[in-house]
């Protein structure tokens, strides 16, 4: 739950250290005194979007802090997931720059305002005035249900057949589509494979082709540069070659090695470099063009005619050319197969539509026995809450199958006796659904383990008995978890376990917001002010009256 939330430089909250009871907890305060300011720092730390435009006037940056004990098993597991510690308190701190810059961090180490709102989706669960009119949004009703019966791992199991059902839906209509085409696709498919394959290329083909070619285009000068080459070092009929005077001049120094012993190491150099010579004129020969290679020249420019060809027509390299056939072909089978395919397919969504049908089935029937019941408990509610002529209904309609299963759901309501039952969105008030959705948070608060809800203004639009006795309620919620109330009803804030004062004040040059705890004494003042604008003496008879109450009335 929250334990303690820290304002600094936010909006007209100059700074605030506000300390909150594990029960019922009452924020109230003038009109503007910066109540939304509190909501709004509250959601900050849950990871909702938080504008610069909030903070305040003249400073830098704005922060928010907010330290939560008692952290619920699901949250804490996010936590480990995300490598945050999971021991003792959370703390969370937001800081909102000016210039866009904001920070988070957790337990003091950094996260980002996605992950933030991830892990704390199961903090607080926050009411407000707005949220009542999302009540008369059927998709919203059949949520209710589904949310009051608990078929969340019911839900995603159907669908998981639902998607698979849509997923095997679209392969059949892509097919059918293919299939009116089929020939003229299977035609150019295959004039496009035979393009390619009759070059007879494999990948890297280009290359060797390319320097082959440019080999072929100038074999005569290559033959007779190696032909000279050779020569020059072997020699020929006409005059001698390096290797032969190499040679003779070996001989001649051996010849007087006996006389001048530094020859013979000389005449051996030498003897071995005409080895090497006659080695290397015999690698020169070996390079000469034979005659088949002469006559590959027009092989070799017709297939770089045809990678030219290719590459030109599908704007592509060679070897993407070579990738993109091998698409072809799967798709050439597959398209040869595609009577098979659909046969498979038809019977595999055939199948796959049933068991969408039966588990859509299974869930409108558990959806039918959930709403009864809850239209008992929210009946029983409301009639505690100052309707007691109040009758629910959930209608629901089996429509066309969807992810969410093929229920439409429309909460039926009459509120006064004798009327006919209507929609809720026309036959409520802003008080009635402000109680109705009292009611529901209640109702469903025994099968969600959040453990702080924050109500928001739900006394719009009620007053006198209806007041006290939601009022009641919500300090009956608070006995099981802890409840943040802002409210600007007397009979509400009398019932609080912890009265927060919001006051705005303004010196000579500036307006700012202060939060401040009340002591039993305070706590008069201010109901007293709620019941009347005033501390006269009656109104603080009657503040003390309903707050002595307030211990006989919740422990009832």
């Amino acid at each position: 739950m929250l334990k303690e939330l820290y304002i600094e430089n936010l909006a007209v909250i100059e700074k605030a250290d506000i300390a909150f009871t594990g029960k019922f907890n009452v924020f109230s305060g003038e009109t503007g005194a910066g109540k939304s300011i509190l909501i709004g720092a509250i959601n900050a730390v849950l990871g909702g979007r938080a504008h610069k435009e909030l903070i305040r006037t003249g400073t830098g940056k704005a922060s928010v802090s907010a330290v939560f004990d008692c952290v619920p098993k699901a949250v804490a597991e996010k936590l480990s997931e995300n490598g945050y510690d999971t021991d003792g308190e959370l703390l969370i701190k937001r800081d909102i720059s000016a210039d866009g810059k904001g920070q988070v961090r957790i337990n003091g180490v950094p996260a980002t305002a996605a992950l933030l709102k991830e892990i704390t989706s199961g903090l607080i669960d926050i009411h407000g005035q707005q949220d009542s009119r999302i009540l008369t949004d059927n998709a919203n009703q059949r949520d209710l249900i589904d949310g009051f019966a608990g078929l969340k791992e019911k839900l995603a199991e159907y669908a998981v057949l639902f998607r698979n059902f849509s997923s095997l839906t679209r392969r059949i209509k892509q097919l059918e589509a293919d299939n009116s085409e089929k020939d003229a696709h299977i035609e150019k498919l295959t004039a496009d494979i035979d393009a390619v394959e009759k070059l007879g290329l494999k990948k890297g083909d280009e290359a060797v082709i390319s320097e082959k070619l440019a080999r072929a285009r100038n074999l005569e000068e290559i033959a007779s540069a190696l032909t000279g080459a050779s020569a020059n070092i072997s020699g020929d009929d006409s005059e001698q070659g390096a290797a032969d005077m190499t040679e003779t001049a070996s001989k001649l120094l051996s010849g007087i090695a006996k006389y001048v012993p530094e020859c013979t190491e000389l005449s051996e150099r030498l003897s071995a470099l005409t080895v090497e010579l006659r080695d290397i004129s015999g690698d020169i020969s070996a390079l000469l063009p034979d005659d088949d290679e002469a006559g590959s020249l027009q092989a070799l420019e017709e297939k770089m005619s045809g990678i030219l060809w290719l590459k030109r027509k599908y704007s592509l390299e060679t070897d993407e050319i070579l990738d993109l056939c091998e698409e072809w072909k799967r798709e050439l089978a597959e398209l040869s197969e595609c009577d098979n395919t659909l046969a498979e397919l038809n019977a595999d969504r055939h199948k796959a539509a049933e068991e969408v049908k039966t588990a859509a089935n299974e869930l409108s029937e558990l959806r039918r026995k959930a709403s009864e019941k809850l239209t008992e408990a929210i009946t029983e509610q409301l009639r505690f809450l100052d309707m007691p002529d109040v009758r629910l209904r959930f209608d629901i309609t089996q429509g066309k199958i969807t992810v969410n299963g093929m229920d439409n759901v429309e909460l039926m309501i009459s509120v006064n006796k004798g009327e006919d039952l209507k929609p809720i969105a026309k036959a409520a008030s802003g008080g009635e659904l402000s109680r109705i959705m009292l009611a529901i948070k209640s109702v469903c608060a025994e099968n969600d383990d959040t453990p702080t809800m924050i109500f928001d203004e739900i006394d719009t639009g009620i007053s006198g008995r209806a007041a006290r006795k939601v009022g009641k309620k919500l300090s009956e919620i608070a006995q099981k978890r802890q409840v943040l109330c802002v409210t600007h009803l007397a009979q509400i804030a009398a019932l609080s376990d912890n009265h927060l004062l919001i006051q705005k004040n303004t010196d000579e040059s500036r307006t700012y917001t202060t939060v401040q705890q009340l002591g039993y004494d305070d706590k008069v003042r201010e109901v007293a002010r709620l019941i009347s604008g005033d501390s006269s003496d009656a109104s603080l008879r009657s503040a003390e009256e309903l707050i002595k109450r307030r211990g006989e009335e919740t422990s009832e």
